[in-house]
């Protein structure tokens, strides 16, 4: 589902290149859920979007969904993840002007789904927000605001679901519940899931976890 070989990332500094990540290797296989834990400034999040081919490595390869993202543009990397790819973010990612509704169809909209309001409206009952579908996100909690990015995440049936510290702006109880829906939707929907965190109790729930250190996997092993 996703391979990373060789995989490293460099960006200038004032002294010249920093390295984030040095000779990624890993493979995640169809179904699989995979935590990605390190400390802050270890390079998780930027493993992470190049995995999802948000950016370009400065060296190495990425394989996502049997395509080589190398050689793939920005705009083809979109078409690729268009309906096949979900994601959750700590800060949520809704957009502001539009309803709770309105986020979780945009992604189905651009898909192509003929079905896309039905189904928007199938999974806002599926996070139990029914009764918020016209309030927009500045009119949410913040755990009501997740419970609609993971419905948008999952809405589309993807193949492979990414999440960047998904409870990181959350108090502890709403966390757990996420944490909860997060894996009651993955085990429903079958889907290969990366996620992010630093989160002991949600590292913990993933088959195998990955853990990073100055950029290199200091170690990977069952969760």
């Amino acid at each position: 589902m996703v391979a990373a070989h060789a995989l490293s990332q460099r960006v200038p500094s004032a002294d010249g290149q920093l390295t984030i990540l040095s000779d990624v290797e890993l493979a995640v296989q169809a179904g699989e859920s995979l935590a990605i834990t390190g400390a802050s400034g270890s390079g998780k999040s930027t493993l992470l979007g190049l995995l999802a081919g948000l950016d370009q490595p400065s060296a190495g390869g990425v394989h996502l969904l049997g395509r080589r993202l190398n050689d793939l543009d920005e705009d083809a990397r979109a078409r690729l993840r268009a309906g096949r790819v979900g994601f959750v973010f700590q800060s949520f990612q809704l957009l502001p002007a539009l309803s709770a509704l309105e986020n979780i169809l945009l992604p189905l909209e651009l898909a192509g789904r003929q079905d896309a309001r039905e189904r928007a409206g199938h999974w806002l009952a599926r996070v139990d927000l029914a009764e918020r579908a016209r309030h927009t996100p500045r009119q949410l909690s913040g755990g009501e605001q997740q419970r609609v990015a993971l419905a948008r995440a999952f809405a589309t049936d993807p193949e492979i679901v990414f999440a960047d510290e998904p409870t990181g702006n959350l108090d502890a109880d709403t966390g757990a519940r996420i944490i909860d829906l997060l894996f009651e939707l993955n085990a429903s929907a079958r889907t290969t899931l990366i996620l992010v965190t630093h989160d002991e109790a949600l590292a913990s729930r993933c088959q195998r976890r990955l853990h990073l250190v100055a950029g290199h996997i200091a170690q990977a092993a069952a969760a």
